[in-house]
């Protein structure tokens, strides 16, 4: 089953997609910030298919976060949100503006996990 790691320190957005992963299949695992998220990465990485991180969040942003974890796995797939409009994700990395549409939260980590998919 894929896993997906979802990273980001509102709680109510942390569980609302986290809760859309579940419903859409996926086995989730959550973090609270960015410094969680890693060493919650770190524990086991060969076991997390996609890392859908925030970008602003207290201790470590979601950028510091992704380059940390790239430093373990540098194959892994990201997905950022951000709710700021000057924010910058990383290079080749997806990111998803907030407010977005679950079924748009759905496309992109079909498409991290095969960058053939369609935007069904």
């Amino acid at each position: 089953m894929t896993r997906i790691l979802v990273v980001n320190d509102d709680a109510v957005i942390l569980n609302a997609v986290s809760t859309y992963l579940k419903y859409c299949g996926y086995d989730v695992l959550t973090a609270a910030d960015g410094l969680e998220g890693v060493q919650l990465f770190r524990s086991c990485p060969d076991l997390i298919d996609v890392v859908v991180t925030d970008l602003q969040m207290p201790q470590m942003t979601g950028n510091e976060a992704a380059l940390q974890i790239w430093a373990t796995r540098p194959d892994m797939k990201m997905i950022c949100m951000t709710g700021y409009a000057e924010a910058a994700c990383p290079f080749g990395v997806t990111m998803l503006q907030k407010p977005f549409r679950l079924k748009a939260l759905r496309v992109a980590v079909r498409k991290a996990l095969d960058p053939t998919v369609g935007s069904y």
